[in-house]
């Protein structure tokens, strides 16, 4: 039996719970019979076992095209011996599976009770392992756990390596669905896919069956599904569990009586000559021969085979051929091009496939980009635009010290306080100065962390991930904005922990904002806290009365008004939560003063921020401020402010 040419290495999406059985078997398929002799992968039902053992199967064909590659169900490999003993052909079984130089058996753990099947395939593996061939095994449990099984044999299966592969991480999870989503053209509203990848579920058959869902709920619905309704959704289809009973349980295989027929390619060529013999349509030929020489080099043909199957003599198949040949030429020039960039894309799919030129220049044309440095911090925040006041000059001075000499003072320095105290400005600000201390020679990749966790799931999905990582280490200094966000995502905590090891251990800077110290952020993992916490952790607080007057003389510097002093005296007096609530009360009060057409007096400020406060109080404020008439001729019901300025002007 032929492995599946769909099982790639490029198309299987590597994460933390898979990421040594993909290291084991790419170095089985680099050096048959060579390295991890047998290599035996277990683990769940739909987990991607089958897909890693096709991958190797592929790999090996490609690489090395003499060698003999077999993959066999252990069922069908017991079907076979008793057929072979049947008709008392039991020498011709031991030869032709003697001859194999790369054996992959799916599915050992049915060995349990076959004493006879027993005996033959630890003969079969004596005889190939002495001979130096590969034997690939996967199975739902590590062989010391299949009962009823020969002690010889258990050791035999224990003489390799032995890996498993576990649920798929968040992150892994959402690269698998938007792989998936891209190969089917399906699009889905923002939040949705990530809301599905929330949900743990037992394997990464159920987590397609669940996109399976959302497709043909949206297709037959004919509405967008919205993030808010997946958890419905799914909400009695799975129960979620942890990460680790997940990897401890071994899922029942369930093998389907019937299914999608695959298409037979050898099958599909016979028909093709029969139909060629009975009708001796030399073009007929001519496609043919093309589509049976471009499938052996490795290349979707399926344009072609829709010719022979649909066109008719009259059909102009010299230009088809032409255009499939000028695609395949492309389709080598883009795998050129990204190759030379990045090795590791040589071999995807989309290279593979002349329906997928558009697809191929976008991946080429990302892999050439991947040369670029990683994003760096906005030029909008600068230091000197940044204004200092006791609720936050010990955040401020740590941040010059760490500009005046990266790497040697504080780090890690880490900044937490609530939303909109001025974090990201600050941090941002310190790169600016870090890049233009350096005469911009320095590479100071600054992100916040969502940003950093979707650009390593697209460098899952798209196989990248080694570039992604050299493009963060390769950095003179890393300031990461809302670190809060990668507690609780797996795959993006091992990245970053590598990388923050990499550029601390080098002397370069790090920098974290968060709206929490490192101790309260949940779900976050003890490895990367303690590396928070050995540096520098400040705070930084709501705003003092004297930073918003700094704030606010700032904000209202290109403001029309005569009572500069007082309002701003006025406006630093009432509390602020932010500084973003600074910035609205100076747009609120521009604003108001633009409708009643004349300069901000600190009238229309007492009015627009007084307005809705109880009546006795209102005498209070006008006691104190001449330009108030009388009590009485004020209206302070009046919902509209102009109409309350004419009437306060009367």
């Amino acid at each position: 039996m032929h492995v599946d040419a769909r099982h790639r290495f490029e198309n299987f999406v590597t994460g933390s719970a898979n990421r040594l059985a993909v290291a084991a078997a790419h170095g089985v398929a680099e050096q048959p019979g060579l390295t991890y002799n047998p290599l035996f992968i277990y683990g769940g039902s739909g987990l991607g076992k089958s897909h890693l053992m096709g991958a190797i199967g592929n790999l090996v064909s490609q690489k090395e095209p003499t060698l003999s590659v077999e993959y066999v169900t252990l069922e069908d490999f017991v079907e076979q011996h008793h057929a072979a003993i049947a008709s008392n052909e039991g020498d011709r079984f031991k030869q032709r599976w003697g001859r194999v130089d790369v054996l992959l058996i799916d599915d050992v753990q049915f060995l349990t009770g076959r004493r006879e099947t027993q005996s033959e395939l630890l003969r079969l593996l004596n005889a190939l392992q002495g001979t130096g061939r590969q034997v690939v095994m996967t199975c739902d449990r590590p062989p010391s756990e299949i009962p009823d099984v020969d002690e010889r044999l258990v050791t035999r299966l224990s003489g390799g390596l032995i890996v498993d592969i576990g649920p798929p991480d968040y992150e892994t999870r959402i690269a698998i669905l938007r792989g998936r989503c891209e190969e089917r053209g399906v699009r889905f509203q923002a939040g949705v896919i990530e809301e599905v990848a929330n949900l743990e579920f037992r394997n990464v058959r159920e987590l397609q069956g669940a996109l399976n869902k959302l497709i043909a709920t949206q297709a037959l619905g004919g509405d967008q599904i919205k993030p808010d309704q997946v958890r419905a959704m799914f909400g009695g289809d799975q129960a979620p569990r942890s990460s680790a009973a997940m990897g401890r349980l071994a899922a029942p295989v369930v093998r389907a009586s019937g299914g999608r027929p695959k298409m037979d390619f050898q099958g599909f060529v016979t028909d093709i000559a029969s139909a060629v013999a009975q009708h001796v349509d030399p073009w007929k030929i001519k496609v043919a021969e093309a589509v049976a020489f471009w499938h052996g080099e490795g290349y979707r043909t399926g344009q072609l085979e829709r010719l022979l199957q649909e066109g008719g003599p009259t059909a102009d198949f010299e230009g088809a051929l032409r255009e499939f040949f000028a695609a395949v030429e492309r389709l080598r020039q883009l795998e050129a091009q990204a190759t030379a960039v990045d090795h590791a894309i040589g071999g995807n799919a989309v290279f593979r496939d002349p329906e997928r030129i558009a697809d191929a220049e976008a991946l080429a044309t990302k892999a050439q980009a991947g040369t670029t440095p990683p994003p760096g911090p906005s030029a909008a925040f600068t230091r000197a635009g940044f204004e200092v006041g006791p609720s936050n000059q010990l955040a401020v001075r740590a941040a010059d010290a760490v500009i005046e000499v990266p790497g040697k003072r504080y780090n890690p320095l880490f900044i937490h306080g609530p939303s909109g105290v001025g974090k990201t400005h600050l941090v941002n600000a310190i790169g600016n100065e870090m890049v233009n201390a350096s005469g911009g020679a320095s590479v100071v990749a600054c992100v916040s962390a969502q940003s950093f966790m979707d650009e390593l799931i697209e460098a899952l999905q798209d196989g990248s991930v080694d570039r992604w990582r050299s493009r963060y280490r390769g950095a003179d200094a890393l300031v990461i904005d809302d670190v809060q966000f990668v507690a609780g995502k797996e795959r993006t905590q091992e990245e970053l922990f590598h990388v923050f090891n990499a550029l601390h251990t080098e002397g370069k800077q790090l920098v974290f904002a968060s709206d929490r110290p490192p101790r309260q952020l949940d779900g976050l993992e003890d490895r990367l806290r303690s590396r928070f916490e050995g540096g520098l952790v400040v705070e930084m607080q709501a705003p003092d009365r004297s930073l918003r007057e700094k704030l606010y003389a700032h904000f209202l510097n290109d403001v029309e008004t005569p009572d500069r002093e007082a309002l701003v005296s006025f406006l630093a007096d009432r509390a602020a939560a932010s500084v973003r609530e600074v910035i609205g009360v100076v747009n609120r009060l521009v604003a108001a003063a633009d409708l009643a057409g004349m300069p901000l007096i600190l009238n229309i400020a007492k009015m627009e921020l007084d307005a809705g406060a109880a009546a006795p109080s209102a005498p209070d404020v006008r006691a104190n401020d001449a330009f108030f008439l009388d009590g009485e001729k004020i209206v302070w019901h009046l919902p509209d402010l102009t109409t309350r300025i004419i009437e306060d002007l009367r």
